[in-house]
């Protein structure tokens, strides 16, 4: 099987434990998840934010005054996917220690989640939809050697 070509920008913000997230985040990985969960050519920008930026985006385009998880941003699916992913470092290492998961494990999954939304998956719109990215996210993510992250 041949995988669609991606451009990668991985950018890391100001943040306290940055080594934590770098070493979570090698950019081979980052380009093998990413690369597995698109069904198209794609250039995508992951950047990893502390909770201050994680928050302010997620106000200022989602109206929701928290820092989340992961936020996608997508500009075009057709004839490549455009896309930028924001990851918030602090979040994502709180949510991993509470599922009691390796950090790198719990990015994996978040990676193909937002590359799955870049792509027009949506979780949101109903409950068949949600069933339907999750056995997705999961598919992929047993291709890449990863755990079922709803198990």
């Amino acid at each position: 099987m041949t995988l669609p070509n991606l451009t990668l920008s991985l950018q890391f913000g100001d943040l306290l434990d940055a080594a934590t997230h770098r070493a979570a985040l090698p950019r081979h990985t980052v380009v093998r998840c990413i690369r597995h969960a698109l069904d198209a050519d794609a250039e995508i920008t992951v950047r990893i934010v502390d909770a201050e930026e994680g928050q302010a985006l997620n106000r200022d385009y989602r109206g929701k005054d928290y820092a989340t998880n992961v936020l996608t941003f997508d500009y075009a699916t057709e004839p490549m996917v455009m896309a930028d992913l924001v990851l918030c470092a602090p979040v994502v290492a709180r949510e991993a220690a509470e599922l009691k998961k390796p950090l790198a494990e719990h990015y994996a999954h978040l990676l193909v989640h937002g590359t799955l939304h870049a792509q027009g998956w949506d979780h949101e719109t109903s409950e068949a939809d949600a069933e339907e990215m999750e056995a997705r996210e999961t598919q992929i993510l047993r291709g890449l050697g990863q755990p079922d992250p709803y198990a």
